[in-house]
């Protein structure tokens, strides 16, 4: 600041032109006065909205902090001059520079322990990356309101901002572990996104133990947050009690209301008279549900025949849970509130009571069932000819599992025999689903072989063995199947010019199809299609690489290039798939959708269109890092425009929340899922630190590359620091890191010889290191060979 504009500052204040000392934060924010000065400055004037002169600030000052001298003030005043923080115009008043306006927005943060301010859309700002200062990030939880002001750069070049004001606390509950330290008590969260300090009451002889605390004080820049224990959960330790913790730190309603009870328990257990009326009477045909070992609640059942004329005809009969689940009631409700099952090893949280999830609604065999069934006619070339919908009642012939039918298909011995009454059938389905998959093929499908796996686990809940679960042609001929009656659903929607939630995905992104592009061309690989392939060109770059040793590093980069499928009532038309109308009607039991689906079919068979309702608040939802709102301005690939199929109605924006809660909720699942799996991997891994395994490079980043074991399919970082004795580069444009001196190459699929290094079970993460020739401390020397 000239001198000049400082005296002008100074010329009524009474005050000796000569700063007071001060002494600046290690940070080199602002400046630290006595106590907090300027930063109380700074919040005065970022209030006051216009320039001030000194006596105005001051007396402002002075009525938050009596105890503020004029030189203290003066002192912090030129201090945030002279970083910028402030400016003051030729008549000596001052304001806040346009660079530290004040923003405001929303915290996040990960599991790395970065705090993050993401501002507000309008700001400007919006895709700008902002981390907080030095130990601010302690005082806020995820999902708070701020008010911040720029602060510049910090050493690593990332925008900063300084926490000026929390305008909104939405955290109240915290779900974690009590841990004792001297005579205090404190939790630990099991989100590892929160990183504020909470210290506990009530909480004496519960180290160890998992809870639920409630904030009776939110935390500031100077004390940590305190809490009351609210509700104990059991030992951390304990398989079960961690799926109780996800639970509740997901937001996962995990038990039914009394009154959704009562509805439940009202309803019969078997299909009444009444429920049988008008509807078209299947029981003579020989319908088979195909499901896993372990499967309890069967949503869909089968039956396949030949046509004399040539083709099939193929009936999906699905559950009819919108007969029983009614809107308005509180069973609907409450399925509203969950929207989708939650599947956990050993355990799942029902979207439904089981009185229907594994009961009255079930397509158990044996037993009459109510259903909502796709009559559908194919061609022998795959194509769809006719298909209708209507309610049907059925009796299941058999329940069988994909071992069985497998088993039979290859004619393994005895197979056919167990099911001998229904083989035919099963028989005739695999026929249709040969002609199903060629049709695939020629529509340009992307035809992904993800590996699966299922945990072992003992009575404790602890793994015994992750294993590779087998997926073979009696998996695809039931997902073929449903896949007819899923585009029949949309298609009988968009005809019938109806709204309701599909099923959509769209192409790549800009920046993902780029990324692409450069990850292939190390692999000797291009993309077609230009900046707009077709799933047909993803197909293609599958079928190059198919039963080589890239395929699935190749494979797993399509797939992270690939966007989130979400429901939605706009028409985009599912990528992956290659169907220009797609929507999900098969697992109304597990899915909300689904059952949004089967009403508003019922609605067009019985010309009473279904007017969806929002009977829950979504905001919890909408507003929680579930949601799949853009938070920056991202390249994006270019959308095409919606296909129009309805007028939109008064209902329109209830289709446009829901299918925004649907999403939402399917990500929340998946994540709950997930986390429970990470941590019973860290606790098995846990016993193999120090053990070697061979593995392959699943994922490379400038600090290093995630490793998938071959035998244990389980995945870990390895740090650059571990890699070995080179010093490895990353290689941005072709997604790899290079040792400079040995020249070795690292990217998507290279095999690596590693050992377990260490596990850190609250971050759910499982950290190797290299064991192979890589690991010996610098280039190997022969014999004689002088040293230089």
């Amino acid at each position: 600041m000239s001198i000049d504009r400082r005296k002008k500052i100074r010329k009524n204040t009474g005050t000796s032109s000569r700063r007071p000392r001060t002494r600046v934060d290690d940070g080199g924010l602002t400046a630290f006065l006595t106590g907090t000065a300027a930063s109380e400055l700074e919040s005065v004037l970022g209030r006051a909205g216009t320039p001030l002169a000194f006596d105005e600030l001051y007396a402002l000052v002075h009525d938050r902090s009596r105890s503020r001298t004029k030189n203290e003030v003066l002192s912090a005043l030129e201090r945030l001059i002279d970083d910028g923080t402030a400016v003051a115009d030729d008549e000596g008043k001052i304001s806040l520079s346009h660079g530290s306006a004040w923003l405001e927005g929303t915290v996040s943060g990960t599991r790395s322990g970065m705090v993050f301010f993401d501002p507000d859309t309008g700001t400007g700002d919006e895709g700008v990356s902002y981390v907080f200062s030095q130990g601010q990030g302690d005082a806020v939880f995820p999902g708070d309101r701020v008010r911040v002001a720029r602060l510049g750069f910090d050493s690593k070049g990332r925008n900063l901002v300084s926490l000026k004001e929390v305008t909104e606390h939405n955290t109240w509950k915290v779900v974690g572990v009590v841990r004792k330290q001297g005579t205090d008590f404190w939790l630990d969260p099991s989100d590892p996104r929160v990183h504020v300090q909470i210290r506990l009451s009530g909480a004496s002889a519960l180290a160890g133990q998992g809870v639920v605390a409630a904030i009776t004080t939110q935390p500031t820049l100077e004390e940590p947050a305190r809490a009351q224990v609210e509700e104990i959960l059991g030992s951390a330790s304990d398989a079960s009690v961690e799926i109780e913790m996800a639970a509740r730190r997901f937001g996962l309603p995990s038990i039914f209301a009394p009154d959704v009870l009562t509805e439940a328990r009202a309803l019969p257990d078997h299909v009444l008279k009444k429920d049988a009326g008008k509807r078209v009477d299947l029981r003579d045909i020989a319908f088979v549900t195909i499901d896993g070992e372990d499967a309890r609640d069967f949503d869909d059942a089968v039956w396949c025949a030949p046509l004399v004329s040539g083709g099939y005809r193929l009936l999906v009969a699905i559950a009819d849970v919108s007969w029983y689940v009614k809107p308005g009631t509180a069973l609907d409700r409450s399925a509203q509130e969950r929207l989708t099952s939650v599947y956990f090893p050993r355990r799942v949280i029902p979207m439904l009571p089981e009185e229907l999830s594994n009961g009255l609604c079930s397509l158990n065999p044996k037993v009459d069932r109510c259903t909502m069934v796709c009559d559908a006619l194919i061609d022998a070339k795959g194509e769809v000819t006719a298909y209708q919908f209507y309610p049907g009642l059925i009796n299941s012939h058999a329940r069988l599992t994909y071992t069985q039918v497998w088993n039979a298909l290859q004619d393994k011995e005895g197979a056919r025999d167990e099911i001998h009454e229904v083989y035919p059938d099963v028989e005739n389905l695999y026929s249709l689903y040969k002609v199903l998959a060629e049709a695939r093929k020629k529509r340009g499908a992307i035809n992904f072989e993800t590996r699966e796996t299922y945990i072992q686990t003992d009575e404790t809940g602890r793994i015994t063995a992750i294993l590779p679960r087998e997926h073979n042609d009696a998996h695809r001929l039931i997902e073929e199947a449903m896949l007819v009656a899923n585009t029949c659903a949309a298609d009988f929607i968009v005809r019938k010019k109806t709204e309701c939630l599909f099923r959509i995905h769209e192409g790549p992104s800009e920046e993902r199809l780029e990324l692409l592009r450069t990850t292939l061309s190390g692999f000797g690989l291009k993309m077609g299609g230009g900046s707009s392939p077709k799933p047909a060109d993803y197909e293609a770059v599958m079928a190059k690489v198919r039963g080589t040793p890239n395929e699935e590093a190749v494979q797993t980069a399509l797939l992270r290039s690939m966007q989130r499928a979400v429901y939605s009532p706009e028409l985009h038309g599912h990528f992956g798939l290659a169907y220009p109308a797609y929507t999900h009607f098969t697992s109304p039991i597990r899915r909300y959708p689904d059952l949004l689906v089967h009403r508003t079919i019922r609605g067009i068979l019985s010309r009473r269109r279904y007017k969806p309702e929002v009977a829950v608040s979504p905001s919890d939802l909408l507003n929680s890092e579930f949601s799949l709102k853009q938070k920056g301005k991202k390249k994006e690939a270019p959308k095409p425009e919606a296909t129009p199929y309805a007028r939109p109605t008064a209902q329109h924006a209830a289709w446009e929340t829901l299918g925004k809660m649907c999403s939402a909720a399917e990500r929340r699942a998946d994540e709950a899922s997930y986390d429970v799996t990470a941590w019973l991997k860290c606790m098995y891994m846990k016993d193999f630190i120090g053990r070697g395994f061979s593995g392959k490079v699943t994922g490379v980043t400038p600090n290093g590359v995630y490793v998938t074991l071959d035998d244990l399919f389980v995945e870990g970082f390895i740090r650059v620091s571990n890699l070995g004795w080179d010093y490895y580069f990353y290689n941005s444009d072709d997604c790899l890191l290079e040792g400079s001196a040995s020249g070795e190459v690292i990217r998507l699929g290279t095999p690596l010889e590693v050992q377990v290094a260490g596990v850190d079970v609250d971050l759910r993460r499982i950290d190797f290191e290299r064991r192979d020739v890589q690991r010996r401390k610098g280039p190997r020397r022969w014999k004689g060979e002088p040293r230089l």
